[in-house]
């Protein structure tokens, strides 16, 4: 299980030495919660005063490139001196007989993950609501900016034929673990190859960007305290963040794509419509396509999600103890009616 993995503190502090301050100082490491980092392992780290987060894989991972410390701390690294809110990286160890995997040091951020529910002031800050998840949307205007070739991200991805590739990659995936019939499967594959628009100009895409996956700072104004997470993140179309972004953005009345982990909603929130004149006013990108965008993602999102599912099935877990079965059904079903016109 995850929550077994447990950290030499007196092999990293050793290997830490004297590249971080507080030398001297015990080393001391606190597991973060199961419900943060769900496919890396999170600790939070303590010598003197000084504090960090050291970001490592998980025991099983869910697909070979999952959770790809490398390339997290490659695109960190790119964006120092940027506009874009991230963590600042410390330290990086390829070395997995330091603590048995590869892992990464960064600072830690003081903020909030709002992916749910939100914390005061913001609860009762009806502005700072609005501006909080307009923020969100700005995150991604300051990354669609970032000039990847100069931060050294040539080769992390292969943005020629992006488009192209992906369902084909996500379905090769999904055929690896395969353990049922997903309904509005064909359908989804079908469309997607049919509707494809001719890519945005290359950026860096995060790959997993929602609430969930922010941190945001703990007063008001709304704004991003940092981007987190950017193990899945490659050279690609940025349009598939903001259309990530937006079809899982829940409206009033709306079923939410995912039920399990919904992301809030109050009514200070602005629609999907809003954050997407935000975002093509602040890049100057074509969002005529859209849809396919929102598609995509969700699609995406659905199979790695069905990987969770077909690994506790596998273990003999029944499907009305697995919740994660039915989120698969409920994305796909989101994304069909995304590609219907059904949901805008």
């Amino acid at each position: 299980m995850e929550g077994e993995i447990d950290l030499d503190v007196a092999a990293l502090n050793e290997w830490i030495g004297d590249r971080l301050p507080g030398v001297g100082d015990p080393l001391s490491a606190e597991r973060m919660g199961t419900g943060t980092g769900q496919a890396n392992a999170l600790f939070f780290l303590r010598r003197g005063d000084h504090e960090w987060v050291l970001r490592r894989p998980p025991l099983v991972k869910n697909h070979p490139t999952a959770s790809d410390t490398a390339r997290e701390w490659r695109i960190l690294n790119a964006l120092v001196g940027t506009s874009v809110p991230h963590p600042a990286p410390r330290l990086f160890n390829d070395d997995p007989q330091v603590l048995g995997a590869t892992f990464m040091i960064m600072d830690r951020v003081v903020g909030f993950t709002p992916g749910g529910g939100l914390p005061e002031p913001f609860a009762s800050d009806e502005q700072g609501q609005w501006d909080l998840a307009m923020a969100y949307v700005d995150g991604l205007i300051e990354l669609s900016k970032v000039d990847w070739v100069a931060g050294g991200l040539e080769g992390l991805g292969k943005p020629d034929g992006f488009l192209e590739r992906q369902v084909h990659r996500w379905r090769s995936q999904l055929d690896g673990y395969r353990a049922r019939v997903i309904p509005e499967e064909e359908f989804l594959c079908d469309w997607l190859e049919r509707n494809r628009p001719p890519m945005s100009p290359a950026a860096i895409l995060h790959g997993d960007y929602s609430p969930f996956n922010v941190m945001a700072a703990p007063d008001l104004p709304g704004r991003l305290a940092a981007i987190i997470d950017w193990d899945t993140g490659t050279i690609g179309d940025p349009l598939l963040d903001i259309g990530h972004l937006l079809a899982r953005w829940n409206e009033p009345g709306e079923t939410p794509a995912l039920r399990q982990i919904a992301d809030d909603v109050t009514r200070n929130y602005p629609t999907r419509a809003q954050m997407a004149q935000r975002y093509a006013g602040g890049t100057g990108r074509d969002l005529s396509t859209l849809p396919y965008y929102e598609v995509l993602a969700l699609f995406k999102l659905g199979v790695i999600l069905e990987g969770a599912y077909a690994r506790a099935k596998r273990a003999g877990v029944l499907d009305d103890e697995n919740p994660m079965g039915q989120n698969v059904v409920d994305l796909f079903r989101c994304a069909a009616a995304f590609a219907r016109g059904e949901r805008v």
